[in-house]
């Protein structure tokens, strides 16, 4: 059986993530999504291309996020030995609350927001660690964060904790996997600003309660943003460098991806 390289990502539903899984579709990768719905138009083009046998999409509430990683971990260690050449996971999924001060924000959409942020990142990178140690140094962790767990801004701080949680955690779990001779790489990457629902719902933010929410508003009045098709192309022209995995906490802005 030829081998495939396996590609796991999180909210491949919509936005960039459902961007990101589209131009993985190739005869040679197994593509799995995990969102909390499905997205019509990835089956779509799954099937239009005639994939849909390369393609799962597995429905997983991320702010529960226990039983996607348990699936994915029992998954991964039912494949056969040898069937993939390469695995890497894409932790996409986060979420913003409403935008304000915490006080302003419900308990229930604080909690949602950490769990599918940060939570889902460290469970599912867990499960897949575990379950692909056969694959040693052809394993990837590509966490999607934002500039904004670099740097703090009012109004965001259940979405700034997530982010600068992840960058750690991927900093972390770096040093763990350069100890071991076969270690997996792992980046934690800015994406660039994005033409997403998020940003929608931070540039309609409250300014009484949203300082920057004018800097939002700019960003698409003066065509600032990326659509999520242009950032998936950034994104996975940055998991293609021959050095990824050489810095940790990166930025597409940053960088050269030519």
């Amino acid at each position: 059986m030829k081998q495939q390289e396996l590609y796991i990502v999180s909210g491949a539903s919509r936005g960039m993530g459902e961007a990101i899984a589209r131009q993985l579709l190739h005869p040679d990768h197994v593509v799995i999504g995990i969102s909390r719905g499905q997205s019509a138009a990835l089956n779509e083009a799954a099937q239009s291309a005639q994939l849909m046998p390369n393609l799962m999409q597995w429905q997983y509430d991320l702010s529960q996020p226990l039983a996607a990683a348990q699936a994915l971990q029992s998954w991964l260690e039912a494949q056969a030995s040898g069937r993939f050449s390469r695995a890497t996971l894409i932790n996409n999924a986060g979420l913003v609350p409403t935008p304000g001060p915490v006080e302003c924000a419900s308990l229930q959409d604080l909690s949602t927001a950490i769990r599918v942020g940060l939570e889902a990142c460290l469970l599912l990178s867990s499960a897949f660690l575990r379950g692909t140690t056969a694959l040693g140094r052809q394993r990837r962790i590509l966490n999607i964060s934002s500039g904004l767990g670099r740097r703090a801004m009012a109004g965001s701080a259940a979405y700034c904790a997530a982010k600068a949680g992840m960058d750690n955690l991927s900093r972390a779990m770096a040093l763990d996997e350069a100890a071991k001779p076969d270690g997996a790489a792992i980046v934690s990457l800015a994406p660039g600003i994005i033409d997403t629902e998020m940003q929608a719902q931070l540039r309609s933010g409250d300014p009484s309660k949203f300082p920057d929410q004018a800097v939002f508003a700019n960003f698409k009045t003066s065509g600032q943003l990326l659509s999520p098709t242009a950032a998936a192309e950034k994104v996975l022209s940055y998991l293609a460098r021959g050095d990824f995995g050489a810095t940790v906490l990166a930025d597409v802005r940053e960088l050269d991806l030519r």
